[in-house]
């Protein structure tokens, strides 16, 4: 099922985000630092994403989506590529055993048939084993891009409406968008200094949380994303509305939860 989008319906307030997205930046820089190839940079990144997925199971984050690959960094060298294709690979071959174990739901979003059948087969395998699971679900965006993903789901719902030809509306593009198994996105959090979200989840991040930190992302750990989440617990998510609409919102709600404590 496609979820409404927040500008439609306001999500309800949580002790900790229901969905995170990560840019995992810094991987080559933090490599150089240490006068060492890149690979190692990225193989470094690999341990942070499985030390990152297991924080986010133990917090009871639902939803963890992560950009492994734009469709900007086919521009990068192509030995560079070459690498981060084959660290793919590998970790679709031996890691989906593992998430599924762990009540792990794997998805991954992109224009996947750019690097290969191998790869495209193993994503598909792995989204099908895992499909059932629901203690988290990790989204791997490879070959990605918001612009992409607005064009191709603005294609795909001409063509599923051809009797329309304006007026077209959120709901009926929400469907067609890559993320339409899942809510948008409550925080964001950017590694490695920098402070853009770079053509990612352009039209999911209208209402997300923006957290840049200079970690960089092989050495973002469990304590880093405890620190995020507690910047983004002192965040007030208003939606449009005044501060004082969402205080009266929480008394509300608060009320409801003593009242069902007290009588259920």
């Amino acid at each position: 099922m496609a979820h409404t989008s927040s500008t439609r319906e306001i999500p309800q307030a949580r002790s900790v985000p229901r969905h995170l997205a990560i840019i995992m930046d810094g991987n080559g820089r933090w490599a150089k630092r240490r006068f060492l190839p890149r690979v190692a940079g990225h193989r470094r990144g690999v341990e942070a994403v499985r030390e990152t997925t297991r924080a986010c199971i133990d917090r009871g984050i639902e939803y963890l989506t992560l950009f492994a690959f734009s469709s900007e960094n086919w521009r990068r060298p192509a030995d560079e590529i070459s690498v981060l294709q084959q660290l793919f690979l590998a970790a679709l071959e031996q890691e989906v055993d593992k998430l599924h174990a762990n009540g792990v739901r794997l998805k991954v979003i992109g224009d996947i048939a750019a690097f290969g059948e191998r790869i495209a087969g193993l994503v598909a395998d792995g989204e099908a084993l895992t499909a059932a699971n629901r203690r988290l679900t990790l989204t791997i965006a490879a070959n990605y891009g918001g612009r992409w993903d607005l064009i191709q789901a603005i294609g795909k719902m001409v063509r599923h409406h051809p009797e329309q030809h304006a007026d077209f509306t959120e709901e009926q593009l929400s469907p067609f968008l890559a993320m339409n198994f899942a809510p948008e996105p409550d925080l964001f959090i950017r590694t490695g200094g920098e402070q853009r979200i770079s053509n990612f989840l352009l039209w999911q991040l209208a209402y997300t949380e923006l957290y840049f930190t200079t970690t960089l992302w092989p050495d973002f750990d469990a304590s880093a994303l405890e620190s995020a989440i507690a910047w983004f617990l002192e965040r007030e998510r208003r939606f449009g509305r005044t501060s004082e609409q969402l205080s009266a919102a929480e008394r509300v709600a608060q009320g409801s939860e003593e009242g069902a404590h007290k009588f259920g």
